[in-house]
């Protein structure tokens, strides 16, 4: 039954629909969000540390999904050369396309999953509940997860095109939502009138190479971008989009 087991975990890892997750903390904030477990294996051998480090544990119906196997077996399906002693499968299924109820955060084209993550992260921390992911890195990419420190569990994400995402925000025709691309020659965001901020506004940030794409920028009605010196030609993706993101949001003191 072990062995089934664990060949089935192996066939469904990169699963779209599945979350492969290989650190107590991160296992322990997909619980703690309501996602489900598919299939936990546990190191025989750190389940006691484990368990008593994180509450999680404690519930019954949680740990009747947990195998335990020896560390060699984890050590094969984990993805570090240090593997904490559990790795699990969650269920992830993709949210229904739907406008966002505040402000939000697009993503055209980002394909590194680390900048994805990171950007994830920041959202959480500066309100931003609702992402579109436009074509971007996959959400289920161990990299995202890892970098985004759990944020995917706390943000509505939605994976879909761009045309679908035109077609559901229908910008021209709807004046509810307003869109600001971040671009090198937009205007300085330190600078802007903040009578242009709505309630329902959202940034967007393109590809790392190739910047924003024509059809995210024919969409927007305005473009922002961060100051710097010393010659600098620009930021990493995730970091503009952070101050970005920080900025607006707090601009009028709602901390």
């Amino acid at each position: 039954m072990q062995n089934v087991k664990i060949k089935e975990f192996k066939r469904q890892k990169n699963d779209k629909f599945l979350l492969f997750l290989d650190t107590p903390k991160l296992i322990e904030e997909a619980c703690l969000a309501g996602f489900v477990p598919k299939i936990i294996f546990v190191d025989d051998e750190k389940k006691e540390k484990i368990f008593n480090d994180f509450n999680i544990f404690s519930n019954n119906s949680f740990t009747k999904k947990c195998f335990f196997v020896s560390s060699n077996i984890i050590a094969s399906l984990a993805d570090v050369k240090t593997p904490q002693g559990i790795v699990a499968l969650f269920e992830y299924p993709e949210l229904e396309l739907k406008l966002p109820s505040n402000n939000f955060l697009v993503l055209d084209t980002v394909q590194d999953a680390g900048n994805v993550g990171t950007l994830l992260r920041s959202a959480v921390g500066a309100g931003f509940n609702d992402v579109y992911l436009l074509d971007c890195a996959k959400i289920n990419n161990i990299k995202l997860i890892r970098s985004s420190m759990g944020a995917i569990f706390k943000l509505n994400i939605f994976q879909t095109s761009k045309n679908d995402f035109i077609d559901l925000f229908n910008f021209k025709n709807n004046s509810n939502y307003k869109l600001f691309g971040c671009d090198m020659q937009g205007q300085n965001i330190f600078k802007i009138n903040h009578k242009i901020l709505t309630n329902n506004f959202g940034i967007v940030l393109g590809n790392e190479g190739t910047g924003l794409s024509l059809e995210i920028k024919n969409i927007c009605d305005n473009f922002l971008s961060v100051p710097m010196l010393n010659n600098l030609e620009s930021l990493n993706v995730a970091v503009a989009g952070s101050i970005i993101m920080f900025y607006l949001q707090f601009i009028n003191d709602k901390i």
